[in-house]
């Protein structure tokens, strides 16, 4: 009796010991410049708040396809990390590969988060078949960038602050001609030379018109070719007119911006670190960021999210505790994502958003009504960042912007190569 009392005191020992033992997270992101600093501190903050019970070692890999390929590849024979961040827009593939986990019922319970929590359409995006494949972090939208010097100098700068003109094509297109008559060399500065950017304008633009990319399985169905190609005129009209800059790539546009040669820019929420901090160096004029105009029927702004997702390790089981880790370490960021903001993004978890301390944060505020009614990719295997459809619009985005190719014929192309995928 006293033999088996002393065993079962050692295995409680061993048990207690295992219990308290630290567990480490294996992590993979895909986050670079602004994003991947301010990720690094996020993870030393946890790490120091939960020193000797989850440590997280971070990788990070090449954004893009590299990742979603190593993920793809990994997943399928048990060497993907623990957790890892995943574009919403990428899911349905994930899913159809079979390479996520579903974060369950229980899961969400455990993390303290909510549906409740999130916005409608951010919910949507992690979600196929009624189940939940990640937990959001943040939404990314594209915003419009502007000088406030320049456009205050040329008198198209309104009380509150902003450019006039927000409100319909008519008086957005007065503003770039009211820039151009300043003698401003760029009133707009478009990344007009990567079709891939470009998708996420003439999305917003097609979302302006209630137009759908993808319905009941079929590409630009009905009347939705015709919404496209309207949003193709109007970019290749203003290319004709010298409202905005041609054949630019990505870093050239930035540029643009910075030097005060382009009064504004189209361009993600993901270059606000950029402008906060050449702000503080005193090498940028005044300047803000607010959500696209209304060019067509309503206000509809493409977005994606980055969101936390648990890899389907083929023949590794996760351990109860791993799992327990691994969702500490998600509601931990998804609650304390205010630090996130300062990256540009707009936190998805609603009490962030909601906070006085968010409020506060310029430009951030200005621009974050447009989760009312954003829109993201269609939910199909083929979308996606870095997706086929990304790949077959860019080839006919790019002459047509640059004023190469005909709006009507570039739709056409664009339907016949999209049904084919």
């Amino acid at each position: 009796m006293l033999k088996l009392a002393k065993c079962m005191l050692v295995a409680t020992a061993l048990f207690g010991s295992a219990a308290h033992a630290q567990e480490t997270v294996a992590w993979w992101d895909f986050l670079s410049g602004g994003d991947g600093v301010r990720m690094k501190q996020m993870i030393a903050d946890f790490n120091k708040a939960h020193d000797g019970k989850i440590k997280i070692e971070a990788t990070t890999l090449e954004w893009g396809t590299p990742f979603y390929s190593k993920v793809q590849t990994s997943a399928s024979v048990g060497e993907a990390p623990d957790i890892m961040t995943y574009h919403a827009s990428r899911i349905p593939l994930a899913v159809k590969q079979g390479i996520l986990q579903e974060i369950t019922a229980d899961d969400w319970s455990k993390m303290g988060l909510a549906k409740d929590a999130y916005a409608k359409t951010t919910w949507g995006a992690v979600s196929i078949d009624d189940k939940q494949y990640a937990v959001p972090f943040d939404t990314h939208p594209i915003v419009l960038y502007y000088n406030k010097d320049i456009l205050k100098k040329a008198g198209l700068l309104t009380e509150d602050g902003k450019p006039k003109g927000l409100d319909s094509r008519e008086n957005f297109e007065a503003t770039l001609k009211g820039l151009k008559a300043a003698g401003v060399k760029f009133p707009l500065g478009s990344v007009t030379a990567d079709g891939n950017f470009m998708f996420r304008t003439i999305y917003s633009l097609m979302g302006q018109q209630d137009g759908e990319l993808l319905t009941d399985g079929e590409f630009l169905a009905g009347d939705n070719g015709e919404k496209l190609q309207n949003a193709l005129a109007l970019l290749q009209g203003w290319t004709k007119d010298g409202l905005q800059s041609t054949y630019t790539d990505y870093p050239a546009t930035v540029a643009l911006f910075t030097s005060g040669e382009a009064a504004m820019m189209i361009n993600g929420v993901w270059e606000v670190p950029t402008m906060v901090d050449l702000k503080k160096q005193g090498k940028l004029f005044e300047w803000g960021a607010v959500e696209l105009p209304v060019l067509f029927d309503h206000a509809s702004t493409y977005a994606d999210s980055h969101t936390f997702a648990i890899p389907a390790n083929k023949g590794k089981e996760m351990t109860a505790e791993k799992r327990a880790a691994v969702l500490e370490v998600i509601s931990w960021l998804s609650k304390n994502s205010l630090y996130w903001a300062s990256a540009g993004h707009i936190p998805a978890y609603g009490p962030v958003t909601e906070s006085a301390e968010y409020k506060a944060m310029e430009p951030n505020a200005s621009y974050s009504p447009l989760t009312a009614h954003m829109i993201f990719d269609p939910k199909t295997p083929l979308a996606g960042v870095a997706g086929p459809i990304f790949d077959v619009m860019s080839t006919y985005f790019v002459p047509t912007l640059n004023n190469e190719m005909d709006p009507a014929e570039a739709v056409k192309e664009i339907k016949v190569e999209l049904n084919d995928l």
